[in-house]
């Protein structure tokens, strides 16, 4: 009886340390993006260390109703970024690399998610 309580102990301890010793993922660096504000001017947002593997939808941007999608955006962080042009990362995509130069005002984007290969 006593075995298997320590044994139980020890796993468990086990589990909560392996779930600790775990980093989460970011990546390095600055995405940069512009976007029309609420008064019609033409503002620049940054996501600094993003989160890897998850999608992020620009909140300025998030109400495809109520906004203009964000434009021009800079990927200057270690890992690739794919832009979407919808929120939750949905509708075409594009793919930026790491540390790579601006894009043009063309490029449209509601969301992105980064990823190293």
């Amino acid at each position: 009886m006593r075995l298997r309580h320590s044994l139980a102990a020890v796993c468990g301890a086990l589990a909560l340390t392996a779930g600790l010793a775990s980093p989460a993922q970011a990546a390095t660096g600055e995405f940069g993006y512009s976007f029309v504000g609420l008064g019609g001017e033409t503002q620049r947002a940054t996501l600094l260390d993003p989160p890897s593997g998850e999608c992020v939808t620009l909140p300025e941007v998030a109400d495809p109703a109520a906004s203009e999608p964000a434009f021009a955006p800079h990927n200057d962080t270690d890992e690739y970024a794919i832009v979407f042009t919808g929120p939750d990362c949905s509708g075409d995509d594009w793919t930026l690399r790491p540390h790579g130069r601006p894009a043009s005002d063309r490029l449209k984007l509601r969301s992105v998610v980064f990823f190293q290969p």
